[in-house]
């Protein structure tokens, strides 16, 4: 299994890795700071020794760093990695809003997605009661009031015991070792989240809603992006 650093330390961005295997374009790494596709949030690109990081995906216990077409990693190589640090930045920062878009809107969550130029979640509730100004009103509220976000992690028996902690219909939480990890940013959101977050809800900057539009019966988006 892989040691994920970005799960205790999602500012690290660079360490010492050895590539473990190779494949079609891709490497596994015995350690690495790249967090992989996954719960919305896109993968991060960066470098590998000489070879750009095109993409990274989940494997099995593992992370797959794809590489740019040509690169030729030998398993047992020793690599200096690193992430596309802003991009990765405003990743965090955009996920980190959309747990505090989940708590202004109150309604079930059907869907989300999180780049780095913009971010959505798809609600299940009527077009009327979402209202632009009100939304981005109490989201920059949140943000300027200054909250440092705590990450824990509690047993996958505790999680079974508290649905109430899985926020999204649509994407699970990361499983497979005995824990699930929580994101709390306090009196305001507590969820299960595998994600990469700021330490603070000041980090985010001032946020503006883009668009909301309809999307299905069932399915409500609203999209944010910086100001």
């Amino acid at each position: 299994m892989a040691e994920l650093l970005f799960r205790e330390d999602p500012y690290l961005r660079a360490c010492e890795a050895t590539i473990v295997s190779v494949h079609e374009g891709a490497v596994e790494l015995d350690r690495t700071v790249f967090y992989p596709l996954g719960g919305g949030q896109a993968g991060d690109t960066g470098r590998l020794g000489d070879w750009r990081v095109i993409d990274t995906r989940k494997g099995a216990d593992t992370v797959l760093h794809i590489l740019e077409p040509g690169a030729a990693p030998q398993p047992g190589m020793k690599v200096a990695i690193e992430i596309d640090w802003e991009r990765r930045y405003r990743l965090m920062r955009y996920h980190t809003a959309l747990h505090l878009l989940g708590s202004v809107v109150k309604a079930a969550v059907t869907g989300g997605r999180i780049n780095d130029d913009k971010a959505h979640l798809d609600f299940d509730i009527e077009m009327e009661k979402l209202v632009k100004d009100t939304i981005e009103a109490r989201l920059n509220e949140l943000t300027s009031t200054s909250i440092d976000t705590e990450a824990r992690w509690i047993a996958d028996a505790e999680l079974d015991a508290r649905p109430d902690l899985v926020r999204t219909m649509s994407v699970a939480p990361p499983r497979g070792e005995g824990r699930v990890r929580l994101l709390e940013i306090p009196g305001v959101d507590l969820q299960a989240c595998g994600g990469t977050h700021v330490k603070n809800t000041a980090e985010i900057g001032k946020l503006s809603v883009a668009r909301i539009r309809s999307e299905g019966k069932r399915n409500k988006r609203v999209t944010l992006v910086f100001s």
